[in-house]
């Protein structure tokens, strides 16, 4: 099913949680950490995926022949004439290590929805300061596997959505919306406010996540490598989980800890299909 043909991603169904607060305010705002330039969108799922984004302004399209080849094989629409270059034109603008496939884009970045525009049903994943641009590129393709409603993040101490994010995230950014707040422990509160079920997950919560009786909306909350969560953010969640390993190492990169929790999540809430 291609982006044109999906439900608005911000829809609620009646009956869904307590009514929405200052229903009246819009419903999208800029991020406030927007970059000075375009977002550098490549690689093929990257950039095909923006293509099909019809939220998204594309603004230039560089294409290898053989890329502009395989989108024409594809019958997908650049929306904007590509200009036709050699690879090392685009080596040159992403450097050498960048795995492009002969597909760069400068495109704008995508607007954050406000917070209290989120759908009170489902997860939604909180990320506390986690500024490794791989692993939140990681984390982002791993919430459109398990349908995550947004991804809450804050303005500083976390990459942009652009160059090796978006990436990493192969696709996602389409996806999934990203919103950004200036203040998380704020920004949870707020969550909890509105009926969200808030759990940080930190090697020392009380409770292993898989015993801890979950409900929706939730928000899973992750914090960063080495410093896990902050303090604040620990103590404005509803509840503070661990995720229990039976082998020898306890610990997992942030971005599987993503994923092991949001299985564990989706197959409790009944969300698997």
């Amino acid at each position: 099913m291609s982006d044109r043909d999906r439900k608005p991603r911000f829809s609620r169904g009646p009956g869904k949680g307590p009514k929405r607060r200052d229903a009246g305010r819009p419903a999208w705002r800029d991020r406030e950490a927007r970059p000075d330039g375009p977002a550098i969108l490549y690689g093929w799922h990257t950039v095909v995926a923006a293509l099909n984004n019809p939220q998204r302004k594309i603004r230039k399209l560089l294409l290898t022949e053989n890329a502009a080849r395989r989108l024409a094989d594809e019958n997908i629409d650049t929306r904007v004439p590509p200009e036709i270059v050699r690879p090392n034109v685009i080596d040159q603008r992403l450097g050498p290590d960048a795995v492009h496939q002969g597909f760069l884009a400068e495109a704008d970045p995508l607007e954050s929805p406000d917070i209290d525009t989120l759908p009170l049903e489902g997860i939604v994943l909180v990320l506390d300061q986690i500024t490794d641009p791989h692993n939140v590129g990681a984390i982002m393709r791993s919430a459109a596997a398990f349908a995550v409603k947004a991804i809450v993040t804050t303005a500083r101490h976390s990459p942009e959505a652009t160059g090796v994010l978006a990436k990493s995230a192969s696709g996602a950014l389409e996806l999934v919306p990203l919103v950004t707040v200036q203040n998380l422990a704020r920004a949870l509160t707020e969550l909890n406010d509105v009926g969200f079920m808030t759990v940080g997950l930190d090697s020392e919560g009380s409770d292993n996540l898989g015993a801890v009786q979950l409900r929706e909306p939730l928000a899973l909350v992750l914090g960063a490598e080495g410093k896990g969560l902050r303090q604040l953010t620990r103590e404005t969640c509803s509840v503070v989980a661990r995720l229990d390993m039976p082998g020898e190492i306890k610990s997992l990169n942030v971005s599987n800890a993503a994923v092991l929790a949001l299985y564990i999540g989706a197959s409790r809430l009944g969300l698997m299909g």
